[in-house]
């Protein structure tokens, strides 16, 4: 029989209770926001008095000795030698109510728990002001636990016969205060309780959590690093809570970490420490390393421990520097971006923070050389939702191609982050990719929120008018006046075309910021009708300013409404283009990355290499099993960020070409038979024709042709044939860090939700 890793016990609640206070069992959801109701709080206490099961709590013994002193702290802070893993709320509640402690709010305002007892139905509630007032009930019954708790039955037994019009009788009154009693006899209330040994790591506890937790929560690693905070470094989590808390609590003030862009959370900047004290984006092995373990040997080290905790205190205190921050934040304002509102991924913005203190810290560059340099890489990443899917691969990666480069060269560290930008913006991106991801109706689509960046940084005006778009999204809410998106093919118009839907009605392409002079048009004008009538009005030079900057094509009243989209979808991409160039601060800009460049760059998220395409180098021969890799791979491009496939190039990036490639092609030994080949197995095992999202090159490097397709991203998702005959394209790949995943169900469908909306 193998080893138990945990022993079941039992406490009482008083005995909990005094545990906490002493700092045995660590409880530090005092100091956390409260997630639970009061309500649930009640349901709590009164099933405890009904004797229903309440469910287990689950301890984790910290391995700390009875005494030993937290990292950095005085001596009276000692380590608790228990910490819970499962029941933080429930016990949060019944401390706050028995102790009539405190606890905050999700907006950090700090409030007691009041629940009231009335004795005469045994039931609970939640104290308000007509409990207050009604004699029936205890209206606090954590008076109940305390020194004046007989001056407390007595009061309430006066305040209630001064109701009743007769005098209450003995046996009544007896009857009453058993049932007070038994809410006071709570306090010796027993609790089952499992208790995992120290020797448990991390992954068996989560494991054992979920399979004993009946609403099937999971514990994710940051809530193992910020639990483990709790027993050796509680002054650096209630460092990360504190500055959450500024962020948000308007009873803060002078300079405070509020901003428009993030409220963040402690886990969140504490991604970032991690990130800048190890460089790991996975927290996979973190927890390990706090606790001071040797991943070789297994062996826990109190001096470890120790040396790991000043390497993220170290970090920490960049992190949390509000200069540091403010200068970051400054870098997002000038990618154009003003507010939340056009935020959709808060992890581009920590890991844009991320790489800002790295270049500041350990490259040593000052902020006016990172502003630019930052401003550009978080427009890059926001707009190709580089963090959205898999974000712990993609930062892992990103920190180990700087990890490679000469220390303290600031100079290395800029030109490395503008090749990644350069590797992702490339031409196809801007004509193909980019696009397509304007084809869709969604407000939160990040490929809009680069358009009005855009037009941020290049301080446009609305149409038809002088309000800039950039006032129009004042974080501070004073924005002149009050400005929506609108049709520029109205909705009854397209009805009447027999176009009906939201999704086309509302296309990206179909909107844009109009400031309508009043009583030009109704909602069934034809623009053809409209456009005249308003622009005799205008000063030319207004109107092709604007007309410009709202990627308005020449003559678009008079197009079709499909080609009108078709062509306002491709001038955007170029106005996006020109506010990115607009980023380079006057210097010179990137140019294209050469097949070359890209391949010593290595796999990435958006770059993957394939040593050939028809032939098995290990059999020797022609292999049909290799085209269904090289449809998998450019499926998974195409429902990520798009990319660029190598063919003749293996792992390692070595050359090898696709000489003995085209020995299989019979008499088309050349490079057209190759992309016949290329266009027609696309064509046959994907779900969506590829001649729009697929340029086929074949560039030489040194001195072998290798193929080069270039994949744009999909305006809607695509799905592979299975290796299995007869059977249709049901498969769905995605790129995914350095790897093509299939993604399935729920995952699936999470993935359409976030990608296309």
């Amino acid at each position: 029989m193998p080893p138990t890793l945990y022993r079941d016990t039992g406490y009482s609640l008083s005995h909990l209770i005094e545990d906490i206070k002493t700092g045995r069992i660590g409880l530090p959801d005092m100091q956390r926001p409260f997630v639970w109701s009061a309500a649930k709080t009640r349901d709590l206490l009164d099933s405890m008095y009904r004797g229903y099961p309440i469910g287990t709590l689950m301890f984790w013994e910290t391995g700390a000795e009875v005494g030993t002193r937290q990292i950095g702290m005085e001596s009276a802070a000692r380590s608790p030698q228990l910490l819970i893993v499962d029941g933080q709320q429930r016990l949060t509640s019944l401390f706050a109510v028995l102790t009539g402690r405190h606890v905050l709010t999700k907006s950090f305002e700090e409030r007691r728990i009041r629940i009231g007892f009335r004795p005469e139905d045994q039931t609970f509630e939640v104290t308000d002001a007509a409990i207050e007032r009604d004699a029936h009930f205890i209206p606090d019954i954590t008076v109940l636990w305390s020194s004046g708790y007989k001056t407390t039955v007595r009061q309430f037994f006066e305040r209630l016969s001064a109701t009743l019009d007769e005098k209450m009788p003995d046996a009544q009154k007896d009857e009453l205060e058993e049932r007070i009693d038994r809410v006071r006899d709570l306090r010796d209330f027993r609790f089952q309780v499992v208790e995992l040994d120290d020797t448990t790591d991390e992954e068996q506890v989560a494991e054992i959590f979920v399979r004993i937790n009946s609403e099937g929560v999971k514990l994710n690693q940051s809530d193992f690093i910020l639990t483990l905070m709790s027993v050796h470094w509680e002054e650096g989590r209630r460092q990360l809570e504190d500055f959450s808390r500024a962020a948000v609590d308007p009873a803060v003030t002078g300079t405070s970490p509020r901003n428009p862009f993030l409220d963040p959370s402690p886990d969140q900047l504490l991604r970032v420490a991690v990130a800048v004290a190890f460089r790991r984006a996975r927290l996979q092995h973190v927890y390990s390393i706090l606790r001071g373990k040797d991943l070789e040997s297994g062996r826990v080290s109190p001096e470890r421990r120790q040396e790991q905790f000043t390497l993220l205190a170290a970090a920490q205190e960049k992190v949390l520097d509000l200069a540091s921050w403010h200068e970051f934040l400054k870098c997002v304002a000038t990618a154009g971006f003003r507010s939340r509102k056009m935020i959709t991924s808060d992890n581009a913005l920590l890991f844009g923070y991320t790489l800002w203190l790295i270049g500041r810290h350990d490259f040593g560059l000052q902020a006016p050389a990172l502003r630019p340099a930052i401003a550009r890489w978080f427009f890059m990443a926001h707009t190709t939702g580089r963090y959205s899917s898999s974000p712990e691969s993609q930062l892992e990666s990103d920190l180990g191609r700087i990890a490679s480069l000469p220390a303290g060269d600031g100079s290395a560290f800029l030109a490395e982050l503008g090749r990644i930008v350069a590797a992702n913006f490339t031409g196809d991106y801007w004509e193909i990719s980019l696009p397509n991801r304007l084809d869709t109706s969604s407000s939160r689509s990040p490929a809009l929120f680069a358009y009005l960046a855009t037009l941020n940084i290049l301080d446009a005006e609305v149409l038809f008018g002088d309000l800039r778009i950039r006032d129009l999204f004042d974080p501070s809410g004073a924005a002149p006046r009050p400005l929506e998106r609108d049709r520029l093919f109205p909705r009854k118009y397209l009805e009447s075309l027999g176009i009906s839907g939201t999704r086309q009605a509302n296309a990206i392409a179909n909107m844009a910021y109009v400031d309508w002079p009043p009583n030009v048009r109704n909602n069934a004008d034809a623009p053809g009708d409209y456009w005249p009538r308003i622009t005799e009005k205008v000063a030319p030079q207004a109107l092709a300013r604007q007309s410009r900057w709202h990627a308005l094509p020449v003559g678009w009243e008079q197009l079709d409404y499909p080609t009108f989209l078709e062509r306002r979808r491709q001038l955007i991409a170029r106005v996006v283009r020109e506010g990115f160039d607009a980023l380079t601060d006057g210097r010179k800009r990137h140019p294209q990355m050469t097949a070359g460049e890209l391949i010593e760059a290595g796999e990435s998220q958006t770059t993957e290499f394939k040593s050939s395409g028809r032939w098995n180098v290990h059999t020797e021969q022609h292999d049909p099993k290799l085209g269904q890799i090289l449809v998998k791979a450019v499926c998974g491009f195409l429902n990520a960020e798009g990319g660029v496939l190598f063919i003749g190039v293996d792992d390692d990036g070595k050359i090898l070409g696709i000489e003995e490639d085209f020995v299989t092609f019979g008499s088309k030994q050349n490079t057209d038979g190759y992309e016949l080949f290329l266009r027609q197995l696309l064509d046959d095992n994907l779900s969506s024709p590829t001649a729009s999202t697929v340029r086929i090159r074949f560039p030489e490097v040194d001195e072998k042709t290798i193929c080069q397709l270039s994949v744009a991203a999909s305006g809607n998702p695509v799905f592979a044939k299975t290796a299995k005959a007869g059977t249709g394209p049901t498969d769905f790949w995605v790129r995914v860090g350095n790897a093509t995943k299939q993604l399935h169900g729920e995952d699936l469908i999470r993935y359409r939700e976030q990608h296309w909306g």
